[in-house]
């Protein structure tokens, strides 16, 4: 039987669903009643309400998946298609704190006086939406493992080379057997719209420019097809995927992944249940009416911020025995993001995928969870006693990220034996500040910086930045002094607590 013809729904019907009670909206063209959702909405009802019988696509899209609306909300709750010509424009309302961040854009230095990856984030933290910057920038609990990962490279100190001939340095490499101009890549960050309307597209132009490789995030702004689409010819991407608690909702996307090009699968193995991630949660205290806290004499939790929001399909039974499933559903590299620890690194050996990244997910899980730098030290050691299995190693790669902002970070990381490094924050800063020029201008600084610090090294080549390039005694030192950072410090926004009402923080 064929399928009936989707429903037309004219603007005034829509209209006249505008209460608690019968809550229709608009999201790219199509109707949904999400009447028995507010009280679900991680985000709070107040928000939805705020469009009942209106078209909501400009304030859904930033901040959340292209398909969050038809996949969590039950077929019967799709009402059909709406009469476009009959939907009255929703007038957006601009508030003085927008007014002031809209003059603040307009003063934004040239790129040329953009020095360092620093710099980017000095300004997107002056130019974004206050929602925006606290989704971005926060990290777990007391944040300790967010500056962690950062000052855990101010631990390793150089031990540079000289009389080298350093005419000529070469920093490209290759990431699962994929060419790649340096070694990093751009690491899987979701909402990339709530930076700058064309969101992931910015870096996926950007890495195609410079041959550098894109991490798709599962939750991203964009569609999964849009940024396989915006890509150019022969350039390689990889998929970072949320296991979805439906397997076979997994199952398809991995294979479409596959189909599409996709060369590796980096599968999220630290997020059964995402973080507490304070700043982020704020903003939800901030957006939420007295009167919505409480419906129906319960306790209504609307203070999980936007991560929260868009992260209720994760998986929390992943384990060691899904491994084989995954490898019976597809032949692209399987990589496990977010080992943290030298066992699960065996383990992740032994049960035969192509590689990890040590990482703690920028800090936005588990505080108090170590740095990948520092991981990786031990993982070396553990590999070789182990194992035998000595890094670099071609069938099973090695990645950090999480706290990288200069070439030298990276260095150092493959003086110890990983394959490449995932950067995620300073190209969301780069593209919210400046779009993609602001993303290929990052990727040019780095570059710049891989140029000179290859020779100040005195390496010729990255197969000669070795171990004993480097100083790692102090690494495990967590309190030793270190020289301080006086541009991360600067831009990194101190926790608040909690405040009177009058006087309440923002982030």
């Amino acid at each position: 039987m064929p399928n009936e013809p989707e429903k037309l729904i004219s603007g005034d019907t829509v209209a006249q669903h505008n209460s608690r009670h019968s809550c229709w909206i608009i999201v790219h063209g199509k109707v949904y009643d999400v009447t028995e959702f507010l009280d679900d909405h991680p985000g709070g009802s107040k928000i939805i309400l705020k469009y009942a019988g209106k078209d909501a696509t400009e304030e859904y899209d930033p901040i959340h998946p292209p398909d969050a609306i038809t996949t969590n909300l039950p077929k019967e709750k799709h009402l059909g298609k709406v009469d476009v010509g009959s939907v009255k424009k929703v007038v957006k309302e601009v508030t003085v704190e927008e007014k002031e961040r809209l003059e603040r854009i307009k003063l934004r230095p040239p790129l040329t006086e953009i020095l360092n990856l620093h710099d980017f984030e000095a300004i997107a933290k002056m130019v974004m939406s206050e929602k925006a910057w606290a989704y971005y920038s926060s990290a777990a609990d007391d944040e300790i493992t967010l500056r962690e990962n950062h000052t855990a490279y101010h631990r390793i100190w150089f031990r540079p080379r000289v009389l080298r001939d350093v005419t000529s340095v070469d920093f490209s490499t290759t990431i699962l057997g994929h060419q790649s101009s340096m070694p990093v890549y751009i690491t899987a960050t979701a909402l990339g719209k709530l930076g700058h309307p064309d969101g992931e597209l910015n870096l996926t132009r950007a890495a195609g420019k410079h041959g550098i490789i894109q991490m798709i995030p599962t939750l991203a702004s964009c569609s999964f097809d849009e940024i396989v689409d915006a890509a150019i010819p022969g350039q390689p991407q990889f998929l970072q995927l949320y296991v979805n608690k439906d397997r076979e909702r997994t199952h398809e996307f991995v294979q479409h992944a596959e189909k599409r090009g996709i060369k590796g699968l980096f599968i999220t193995v630290d997020a059964p249940q995402l973080g507490r991630r304070e700043k982020d949660m704020r903003m939800k205290f901030d957006d939420e009416a007295p009167d919505e806290q409480m419906k129906e004499g319960k306790q209504v939790e609307r203070n999980q911020g936007a991560a929260r929001a868009i992260s209720t399909f994760i998986d929390p039974g992943l384990n060691w025995s899904d491994i084989k499933w995954f490898k019976s559903i597809t032949k692209m590299p399987l990589i496990l993001k977010g080992v943290q620890t030298w066992e699960d690194t065996i383990l992740a050996a032994r049960a035969g995928v192509q590689g990890v990244v040590l990482s703690n997910h920028g800090g936005r899980q588990l505080d108090f969870a170590p740095s990948g730098i520092e991981v990786l030290i031990q993982v070396v050691e553990k590999l070789k006693s182990e194992l035998g299995m000595t890094l670099p190693n071609p069938n099973f790669q090695v990645f950090v990220d999480g706290g990288v902002r200069r070439a030298t970070d990276v260095l150092k990381a493959i003086a110890l034996g990983a394959t490449a490094v995932g950067i995620g924050r300073p190209f969301l800063y780069a593209f919210s500040a400046y779009g993609q020029e602001g993303v290929e201008h990052a990727l040019s600084i780095l570059h710049d910086e891989f140029e000179m610090n290859m020779r100040l090294i005195g390496a010729p080549a990255l197969r000669e930045v070795v171990p004993d390039m480097v100083d790692t005694r102090s690494i495990s030192a967590h309190v030793v002094p270190v020289p301080g950072d006086r541009l991360y410090d600067n831009n990194y926004v101190s926790m608040q607590i909690a405040q009177l009402k009058n006087l309440k923080a923002k982030l």
